[in-house]
């Protein structure tokens, strides 16, 4: 399966501070995913946190600033308007007990697109 399938998660118990997010999530997990499988280039935003915006101005080949874009728009902001709408609506087709049967209901989705659940 494509990494950039995959889904994050984070083990239970774990703060998620903005030194996690930015040590473990973005430089780990999140940023690694995007320049695969961009090729190297994308644009990132990012909210007002000032230590993550830092950090993403200077590893991120292009950066909106959150000075320059308003946080509700939905024509900025397509994953929470739009592709968490359509990821919600596929794993809640039926119901999920547990992380171990959500990353089964991800591999299967991957493998075999929406028919498969």
């Amino acid at each position: 399966m494509s990494s950039y399938l995959s889904l994050i998660f984070v083990d239970p118990g774990v703060k998620v501070n903005g030194s996690y997010y930015r040590d473990v999530l973005l430089s780990q997990k999140l940023l690694p995913v995007m320049r695969e499988v961009s090729i190297e280039f994308f644009i990132f935003q990012q909210d007002r946190a000032r230590d993550t915006v830092r950090f993403l101005e200077q590893t991120t080949p292009a950066f909106i600033s959150p000075d320059l874009w308003p946080p509700n728009s939905p024509d900025l902001n397509p994953v929470d308007y739009k592709i968490w709408g359509i990821v919600q609506q596929r794993v809640y087709q039926s119901r999920v007990h547990d992380v171990d049967q959500l990353n089964l209901k991800q591999r299967l989705l991957a493998r075999h697109g929406t028919e498969c659940c």
